[in-house]
């Protein structure tokens, strides 16, 4: 009996190609149009899991944990410097959504950096910046700024400990003249003392203490 073999069905040529294009699981590093590149793990054709993002247009790179093509887990985002070319950390911590969120630290320009809290890509919650002057805040944050209690401390060692509003002193606090020896409390507003009342405080330690002493009332 003569055995009738019929032609195997083949796979259209574009479902091969399309097949080939799925990107999931580890893969080698993977070009965008813009010049872009990705080398780490995929999921349905999304950046997923551990992979290292550059980009082009600027030499940025971000190291890290991905979620469905965003920066979601822990991070670390560095930039080239525009002299040296050498690449310096701008922030280390966690992501979510593609934004900074929970636990991290950033460093600025002019050596500044902030360790702390983060919400949907601003200072949110606890914190501590150390600014370019030496001054150092520590407390917490709201949109970015110092709002609610905290405490600045200058570089002269005077500091201010109480509320805080739009990153201006506001609301009850003490501001101590440890150089003079004095303690001033009472009530600011938008980083005004409004009312309040002046005390010797540590005179006789101070560095530059004043003339006379506060008469008490």
């Amino acid at each position: 009996m003569p055995v009738v073999k019929y032609p195997r069905a083949r796979e259209a040529l574009w479902c091969e190609w399309d097949r080939k294009a799925q990107k999931c699981g580890l893969r080698h590093t993977v070009y965008a149009v813009n010049g872009d590149r990705y080398t780490g793990e995929w999921l349905d054709n999304l950046k997923h899991g551990k992979g290292t993002q550059v980009w082009k247009h600027t030499g940025a790179i971000y190291s890290g944990d991905w979620k469905f093509g965003k920066r979601d887990g822990y991070g670390s985002y560095s930039i080239p410097d525009p002299v040296t070319k050498e690449y310096k950390r701008v922030y280390t911590g966690w992501w979510k959504n593609d934004k900074k969120c929970g636990y991290g630290m950033t460093f600025y320009p002019g050596g500044e950096h902030y360790e702390g809290e983060w919400s949907g890509g601003q200072r949110s919650g606890w914190g501590r910046m150390c600014y370019q002057d030496g001054s150092i805040y520590e407390g917490q944050w709201l949109e970015d700024q110092p709002g609610g209690l905290g405490m600045l401390r200058l570089p002269n060692e005077n500091r201010y400990e109480g509320n805080w509003k739009d990153g201006k002193k506001h609301g009850p606090g003490k501001f101590f003249y440890l150089d003079k020896g004095q303690l001033f409390e009472g009530i600011w507003a938008a980083d005004i003392p409004k009312c309040g009342i002046l005390i010797d405080f540590g005179r006789d330690e101070a560095p530059a203490p004043t003339q006379y002493p506060i008469p008490k009332v």
